[in-house]
């Protein structure tokens, strides 16, 4: 069969690599559509902390089972569905706690094992979920989700907060639809006045902040929150001045959620303004199965728009240029998704 490699920054080929053959207690699954995260954008730049060379990308995805054995999940040949991408050894403390998504050896699809790019993948079929109706592009939106969704929970972000959301890519976005949908007065920002302008009309986001220079950066925040400071700032791009930034913005006694990952230090970073303000300050990695559940069940009952994430679309096998283009125009573009559908 054929799947997409990224052989070494910016070089990017189809290439030919046998067929998987599920084991017990796995399936075997069609792909459908796949999306682009910010992380396969990062490996291709070769920026991402986490991956290695040669690399078959992609971990947002979905798919149709063609074959699976008896099993306890309901999962049969035929569903359209979606999967969690996030291995874990299940013996390391995180793992004993439960705490899945934080294991020590955690390998994520497309980082530091092989993605879901290709014409077929196998799966375990407990990391496969039902996508109880939803269209298969949409069910490629699930996962993205999920990270913010869980970044927003773990901000234990309530009803009336104040919370600022760093970066209107993709899962800024999101984050920004999940604080909405937890009752909070949302702020989106970002440097990339299109982006911005797109993300704060398309979900009716009750702020945008453009975040042109310090200035107006410091302006904006004490404007909107009347001098306070967020309760909660969520960092949504990677970057060492979009950490800062979100601690700047906090208020006394707010929270702070890192979602962004970067190769990249924070230098001269005045530390001690943590214990001034009191800050809590949360790492927020991969998602849970929870996540997943609930998300698929919130999709389908409420119109969060999320179809209107994706701005871009290519064939699977155009990869290259859509990795490319991503590249170029990351400032624009929010979801790329990729159809494996078509070759």
């Amino acid at each position: 069969m054929k799947a997409l490699r990224i052989n070494a920054p910016g070089e990017v080929s189809i290439v030919e690599i046998e067929k998987p053959v599920p084991k017990k207690g796995e399936a075997l699954l069609k792909l459908l559509y796949g999306g682009i995260c910010g992380s396969d954008l990062s490996s291709y730049r070769g920026a991402n902390a986490y991956v290695s060379y040669p690399r078959i990308p992609g971990h947002e995805f979905s798919a149709e089972i063609v074959e699976v054995g008896e099993n306890e999940f309901g999962l049969k040949p035929g569903m359209i569905v979606t999967c969690n991408p996030y291995f874990n050894c299940g013996e390391c403390y995180s793992c004993q706690k439960g705490r899945v998504n934080v294991c020590h050896d955690n390998q994520t699809m497309g980082v530091q094992r092989e993605g879901a790019f290709s014409e077929y993948i196998t799966m375990p079929v407990e990391r496969i979920y039902d996508g109880k109706g939803l269209d298969a592009q949409t069910l490629t939106l699930i996962e993205p989700f999920c990270i913010s969704y869980h970044g927003v929970s773990r901000g234990e972000v309530q009803p009336g907060d104040k919370v600022l959301i760093m970066g209107a890519g993709t899962i800024g976005v999101l984050a920004a639809i999940a604080a909405k949908a937890k009752g909070a007065e949302v702020t989106i920002c970002d440097v990339a006045a299109e982006k911005l302008k797109y993300a704060y009309e398309t979900f009716e986001i009750q702020h945008k902040l453009l975040n042109s220079s310090p200035e107006a950066f410091q302006k904006g925040v004490a404007e909107l929150t009347g001098g306070n400071g967020f309760d909660v700032t969520i960092e949504a791009v990677g970057l060492p001045i979009t950490f800062q930034n979100c601690i700047d913005a906090a208020c006394f006694g707010g929270k702070v959620v890192l979602i962004g990952v970067s190769k990249k230090n924070i230098d001269d970073f005045f530390f001690t303004i943590i214990q001034k303000k009191e800050l809590n300050i949360y790492g927020s990695r991969n998602a849970l199965k929870k996540d997943f559940i609930e998300l698929i069940d919130l999709v389908r009952t409420h119109d969060v728009k999320l179809d209107k994430v994706v701005t871009n679309r290519y064939k699977w096998t155009d990869g290259a240029q859509a990795l490319e283009d991503f590249s170029k125009n990351a400032d624009k573009m929010l979801k790329v998704v990729l159809d494996f559908t078509q070759s």
